[in-house]
């Protein structure tokens, strides 16, 4: 059987509908940031948790990505990057990029189909009296982050995994799913994952990894600000025209991967890239990757940069 990609090439979802309940809960929840380590006080009242310890807590000394270097995303297997990129993701199972800066893929909001038994039930999304699944990823389970009991065991789990990414010599950790709270039939709120990601990014800085926000364009402000993002992982964001909402938050320190899907013609969507590359509005890291992380030599393999 063909290695699975990795949840980060998911396929962007209902954007329209996705916009509108972000707008929704942006003006009705309260974010949620917990405190210290992997604990975090509740709201009796909200059901939230407090909000008053922002970015400024996070760690001093971590080194955000370089802004003038090429990236690679090789989520569905570690390759030797070409010799112009300096930034590269790889999942955490997989060694970092010697002498690369190195960013470390945990699916932090919903389960890898190979990390599946790592969760008990009671912290899983159920609807119906099942275990709740991504649409799109129907092998992948939403982790319930709705309560503050829930939210330290699954930090709790997810702790090693940094503390691994640390050990290895990753430079950097990102999080997927943050948005997993648009699939959960309004089960989840932004003010819950807000108050996980918070938990994420404390234990990240504790051990001196950069904290990376995957996607989620709508929310980019209140993650950076309540939960203590230091940069932006990003996908397509020149195809649905919303690189401008992590910029105006992160600067440079957005990496963005464009892909062409094997239903497209290459050469429209190596001519597309072209022109992302030349427009104002582009992230100075941007690469073009085909949707299911090929490795090189393999078929559907696509690795273009932008010619300098």
């Amino acid at each position: 059987m063909a290695p699975q990609p990795s949840s980060g090439t998911r396929p962007t979802r209902h954007r329209a509908a996705v916009l509108l309940i972000a707008a929704f809960l942006l003006a009705c929840c309260t974010p949620a940031a917990p405190h210290t380590g992997i604990s975090s006080s509740s709201n009796a009242n909200s059901g939230t948790t407090d909000a008053s310890h922002t970015s400024e807590d996070s760690a001093a000394d971590v080194t955000l990505p370089p802004t003038d270097a090429q990236p690679d995303y090789q989520l569905a297997g570690a390759y030797t990057p070409d010799p112009a990129v300096g930034v590269v993701g790889r999942d955490h199972h997989d060694p970092p990029a010697g002498g690369l800066y190195s960013i470390c893929y945990i699916n932090g909001f919903q389960t890898q189909p190979e990390e599946r038994e790592a969760w008990p039930d009671d912290l899983l999304l159920h609807a119906d009296g099942a275990p709740l699944a991504d649409p799109d990823w129907p092998d992948e389970v939403l982790l319930d982050t709705s309560s503050s009991s829930n939210r330290e065991k699954i930090a709790a789990i997810v702790e090693p995994w940094i503390e691994q990414c640390a050990r290895d010599g990753f430079n950097a950790v990102e999080f997927d799913n943050l948005d997993s709270y648009t699939r959960s039939g309004e089960a989840l709120s932004l003010g819950d994952n807000l108050a996980q990601a918070r938990l994420f990014v404390q234990i990240a800085h504790r051990e001196g990894l950069a904290a990376g926000q995957k996607n989620s364009a709508e929310a980019s402000r209140q993650l950076h600000d309540s939960a203590g993002f230091d940069f932006a992982v990003v996908e397509e964001c020149m195809d649905y025209n919303e690189c401008q909402n992590y910029t105006a938050v992160y600067g440079n320190h957005v990496i963005d991967i464009e892909y062409v899907d094997e239903e497209t013609d290459d050469a429209a969507g190596f001519a597309a890239f072209e022109e992302y590359c030349h427009r104002p509005d582009a992230p100075s890291s941007m690469v073009l990757r085909d949707r299911n992380l090929s490795s090189p030599g393999s078929a559907g393999y696509v690795f273009r940069l932008c010619e300098e």
